[in-house]
């Protein structure tokens, strides 16, 4: 079960982490996405802070993993 919540997180952090980025970079340079922010400003903030809160999962999971693996 840790494994799968391992992978997940992990992937679900990075995809939010690479839109938290994209929107940055488009906004950066102009494009269209700069509408969509003036009624929802910290909405690029929120995808890169849930990315953190994923990858913060994911390491927790992986250590977990490798605690239960370990024979004492």
């Amino acid at each position: 079960m840790e494994r799968h919540i391992l992978q997940w997180s992990y992937w679900l952090g990075i995809a939010s982490l690479i839109v938290a980025a994209l929107w940055k970079a488009a906004n950066a340079c102009g494009l269209g996405l700069v509408i969509l922010t003036t009624y929802h400003y910290n909405l690029p903030m929120t995808f890169y802070k849930g990315s953190l809160l994923l990858l913060v999962a994911a390491i927790a999971s992986a250590n977990c993993v490798w605690l239960k693996s370990q024979k004492p």
